[in-house]
């Protein structure tokens, strides 16, 4: 502590005062001042060396603005959903053979938000206008199907078949069966059975043909067995005649009206 010195002297007398004896530096000397640029090279040595594994990161990943993130492991990839309570809500997994994902519902849209999709518990659903399944085997349905319209591609064939067993084909308002340009053949190992409880069996056609049909040789007078020919009402209605020498279909023409 400087002690101040007080000097008391009388009028008219000079007295020189003494030089002041003690002098303040202000900053930090010696070894604090070492200790202080030893703390900020570490500090920058830290910046540098922290700013270079990022730069080594995002090349590893092979990141940038203008591409996508690329995600490498020798055995798999997972990404895992979890709620608040921490529990596992969805879970997507990438391995090397297949790729796996556990969510309640799985749904792929378009850039417009249009669901493309969806698959949950219950029922998959396919958004687009069109589904095009171009495997040799076509696609293959172990039960019902439900569809608006089944179409081949142009200059394709459209197959429906059931190799082992039956094919059904139902609707609450018709079924219509259309080829544009070729032809429509139906083919069984059994029976091809037409049956309607309400309406009728209509052929439209210009020609209706049986080319297979078993033709019979008319046997003496009072053989047992019966021949008969098929005839046809103006309205198209089809009936059964007792086939004779000539045509009978005239003798029961009254079927018609």
């Amino acid at each position: 502590m400087v002690r101040e010195q007080y000097n008391t002297a009388t009028e008219g007398t000079h007295i020189e005062r003494p030089e002041n004896q003690y002098v303040y530096k202000i900053g930090i000397y010696g070894w604090r001042k070492r200790c202080l640029y030893l703390f900020v090279l570490l500090l920058l040595i830290i910046l540098l060396v922290n700013f270079a594994l990022a730069i080594w990161i995002l090349k590893v990943m092979w990141f940038s603005p203008d591409s996508s993130l690329l995600l490498h492991s020798t055995q798999n990839v997972s990404v895992n959903a979890q709620n608040s309570e921490g529990e596992v809500t969805g879970r997507l997994k990438v391995g090397p053979k297949m790729v796996e994902v556990q969510s309640q519902q799985f749904q792929i849209s378009s850039k417009e938000g249009k669901s493309l999709f969806t698959v949950d518990e219950s029922k998959v659903v396919v958004g687009t206008d069109r589904l095009r399944v171009t495997g040799p085997e076509g696609a293959l349905f172990e039960h019902s199907v439900e569809t608006s319209l089944i179409r081949a591609d142009p200059f394709q064939e459209l197959r429906l078949e059931s190799p082992t067993r039956s094919l059904s084909m139902d609707a609450p308002k018709g079924v219509h069966i259309q080829a544009h340009a070729g032809k429509i053949k139906a083919l069984s190992q059994m029976d091809i059975i037409f049956h309607s409880n309400d309406g009728m069996l209509v052929l439209d056609s210009e020609t209706v043909c049986l080319p297979k049909l078993v033709q019979g040789t008319w046997g003496p007078v009072g053989s047992s067995q019966r021949l008969y020919e098929i005839c046809m009402c103006p309205d198209g209605k089809l009936y059964l005649s007792v086939a004779g020498t000539s045509t009978t279909c005239h003798e029961n023409s009254h079927i018609c009206s």
